[in-house]
C-alpha cells in the first residue's frame, strides 16, 4: 500500500506592537510566508505557514489633540522669542544711532559756535585796529571782503575737483568710509574737514596779526574758507546725511535740491556725478539727470512729511 501524502498547514499568529529598534510601525499590514514542506518519517509532508498581523498602535483623539497643542505652543514660543530678539536688536540700534546723532550734534554746535565767535571777533578787532590811525584803509577792507566771498565760492569748485580727482581716486581708501554704513559718530572721511581747516587757520592768523593789503587778502581768504566749511557741514552732514538736525534749513527749496543731488551721487547712477555740493543740481542737469533729481526731491519730501506726522 502506497504511503499517502497529506499536507497539514500550521497557522501561527503574532502581534507586533512597539519594537525597540524600529519604533511603532506606522500602519497595519499582513505578512505571510510559506516555508518549504517538511517530510516526516512516515512519508507524509507537512507544510508550515506563518501569518503575522502588524497592528498600529492606537491613540486616543484627546492625546492627538494635546500633541497638536504642544507643537503649536512650541512654534508660538519660538516665534515670540525671535520677535523679542529682533525687538531688542532694533532697540539697541535705535539707541546707538540716537547717541551718535547727539554726539555729532554737540561737536557741530561747539565747533560752529567756537569758529563763528572767533571769526566775528577777529573781523571786529582787525578793522578796529585799522581805524586807530584815523585813516580808513578802503583798499584793504575791500580786498578782505571781496576775497572772503571769492574764497567761499572758489571752495565749491575746489571741493568738486578734489572730490573727483582725489577722493574718488588716490584718496579713496579714506573717502570710502563716507560711502559705507557708518559705525559710530565719526568716520575716516572727516579728516578732510581738518585738512581744509589748517590753511584757513593759517591765513586768518597771518591776516589778523599783520596790517596791509596782503595780510588783508589772506584774512579774507581764510574767512571765506571758514564760511564755506560751516555751510558745508550743515548742508552736507546735517541736511543730506542727517548726522544732526538742521531745523528750518531742510525746508529751503534750493537746499532740498542740493540734498537730493548729493544723494544721487551716493547712488552712482551717473558715474558719481555730481561731485560738487552747492552747485550739484546744475552739474546733474548737465548730464541729463533732471528727471532723476525731481524724483529724489519728491521722495525726500514724502519722507520728511511722514516723519513729522
Amino acid at each position: 500500500m502506497a504511503a499517502g501524502l497529506a499536507a497539514v498547514p500550521t497557522l501561527k499568529t503574532c502581534r507586533l506592537g512597539r519594537n525597540p529598534f524600529f519604533g511603532t510601525l506606522p500602519k497595519p499590514s499582513i505578512l505571510a510566508r510559506s516555508l518549504p514542506s517538511i517530510r516526516r518519517a512516515d512519508g507524509t509532508q507537512r507544510g508550515v505557514l506563518t501569518v503575522c498581523f502588524v497592528l498600529e498602535e492606537h491613540k486616543e483623539p484627546i492625546l492627538i489633540e494635546e500633541e497638536k497643542q504642544t507643537v503649536s505652543t512650541n512654534i508660538s514660543k519660538g516665534i515670540s522669542e525671535a520677535d523679542q530678539i529682533l525687538s531688542d536688536r532694533l532697540a539697541k540700534k535705535f539707541a546707538r544711532k540716537k547717541s551718535e546723532r547727539y554726539t555729532y550734534l554737540v561737536a557741530a554746535v561747539m565747533s560752529s559756535f567756537g569758529i563763528t565767535s572767533m571769526a566775528v571777533a577777529a573781523v571786529y578787532y582787525r578793522f578796529w585796529w585799522q581805524f586807530e590811525g584815523g585813516e580808513i584803509p578802503i583798499s584793504e577792507m575791500f580786498g578782505t571782503f571781496a576775497l572772503s566771498v571769492g574764497a567761499a565760492v572758489g571752495m565749491e569748485f575746489w571741493a568738486r575737483w578734489a572730490h573727483r580727482a582725489l577722493w574718488h581716486a588716490s584718496l579713496w581708501h579714506m573717502h570710502e568710509s563716507h560711502h559705507r554704513p557708518r559705525e559710530g559718530p565719526f568716520e575716516l572721511n572727516d579728516v578732510f574737514a581738518i585738512i581744509n581747516a589748517v590753511p584757513a587757520i593759517g591765513l586768518l592768523a597771518y591776516g589778523f596779526f599783520h596790517k596791509g593789503l596782503v595780510p588783508g587778502l589772506c584774512f579774507g581768504a581764510g574767512l571765506g574758507i571758514t564760511v564755506f566749511g560751516m555751510a558745508y557741514m550743515f548742508v552736507h552732514d546735517g541736511l543730506v546725511h542727517r548726522r544732526f538736525p538742521v531745523g528750518p534749513i531742510a525746508d529751503v527749496p534750493y537746499f532740498r535740491r542740493v540734498a537730493a543731488a548729493h544723494q544721487i551721487h551716493h547712488s552712482d547712477k551717473f558715474d558719481g556725478v555730481p561731485y560738487g555740493l552747492f552747485l550739484g543740481p546744475k552739474e546733474l542737469e548737465e548730464v541729463g539727470g533732471t528727471e532723476e533729481l525731481e524724483k529724489e526731491i519728491s521722495r525726500r519730501v514724502k519722507l520728511s512729511t511722514n516723519s513729522r506726522t
